[in-house]
């Protein structure tokens, strides 16, 4: 049986304050914001990790995704960079942890999930959408470009990086409008809402794991995923807008329900210790991720049959 390729996504929202033209991640098309929007349609076809690259407004971008399982990296220098240089950060971030990505702007809000799910599912390894004719967004780009793309210095952004790459970008035709359409013209992304809100319609579940009380759901997944990935309770923090007295709260009362050890200092070197999953933690880690994952593929199925 094939395995079948994983997938992250990379929005960048990082936007400039001096610029009145720059997208507003917080702008609300319908209900929510388009920022949201796009996440909510990245988890449609089950694209994980999800990273938003944040800037200008990012403790309001932070609060505004709290609740939905994605990870934040900051683009400090977001008033004197370029996109490419966020797409960077989520770049690297991401390097040996799928097999493939999907990058967006975030003033491309109404690409819908199938669109997606074709560009995933063609194996190519430089994919970009077209509608009649029209070349548009999310951007798909195969995994082992990333160390090619994290190299290129020259001026024409990400363009130019996929150019230096040597691999021919592929255009796959789309009957998808929203792929063309960004916030300068939401009058258009106003008429598209009700499609659109049909396309993201799905069962939202969440899931943890309770004694007398909740002691692990989606948040301390992340929590541990990150503090696996950076060897660090604080840096862990940053990434989910998450106070560290919070997070210990959460690895202490964890640690206290399940009887034992998730995690282990390590001390020492001039930069001090580190921090890392013990064998039981990252086995308890990976047992709900597999079952987190069969639910959700369960929900997803049933409500398909259903409705």
């Amino acid at each position: 049986m094939k395995k079948k390729k994983t997938t992250g996504g990379i929005i960048v929202a990082a936007g400039k304050r001096s610029k009145r033209s720059e997208p507003d991640p917080l702008l609300k098309i319908g209900s929510i914001t388009v920022v949201k929007r796009i996440v909510l349609t990245f988890q449609q076809v089950g694209i994980s990790p999800i990273v938003v690259i944040t800037g200008y407004r990012a403790d309001e971008i932070e609060h505004d995704l709290a609740d939905y399982g994605v990870i934040f990296l900051r683009n400090e220098e977001y008033e004197n960079s370029q996109m490419f240089d966020s797409a960077k950060l989520g770049l690297t971030f991401l390097q040996n942890k799928c097999d493939q990505v999907i990058f967006n702007p975030v003033n491309i809000p109404m690409f819908t999930p199938e669109t997606i799910h074709r560009m995933m599912e063609c194996g190519e390894k430089i994919i970009s959408p077209s509608y009649q004719g029209k070349s548009g967004h999310p951007l798909l780009l195969a995994s082992e470009l990333i160390p090619q793309l994290l190299v290129y210095d020259g001026t024409m952004g990400m363009r130019g990086a996929l150019e230096s790459t040597g691999i021919n970008r592929q255009w796959m035709d789309i009957d998808d409008e929203g792929i063309l359409h960004d916030m300068d013209d939401i009058d258009r992304l106003d008429y598209l809402l009700k499609k659109h809100n049909q396309h993201i319609l799905h069962p939202f579940l969440r899931i943890s794991i309770e004694k007398e009380s909740l002691f692990f759901n989606s948040r301390t997944k992340l929590l541990l995923i990150l503090i696996q990935d950076t060897h660090s309770v604080r840096s862990a923090c940053r990434h989910i807008a998450l106070s560290y007295s919070k997070a210990w709260n959460m690895l202490n009362q964890l640690e206290h329900e399940l009887g034992y050890a998730v995690i282990e200092r390590k001390h020492g070197g001039s930069k001090g210790g580190k921090t890392f999953l013990t064998k039981e933690g990252a086995l308890f880690l990976e047992k709900f991720q597999q079952f987190e994952q069969n639910v959700r593929q369960y929900a997803k199925d049933e409500f398909s049959r259903l409705f």
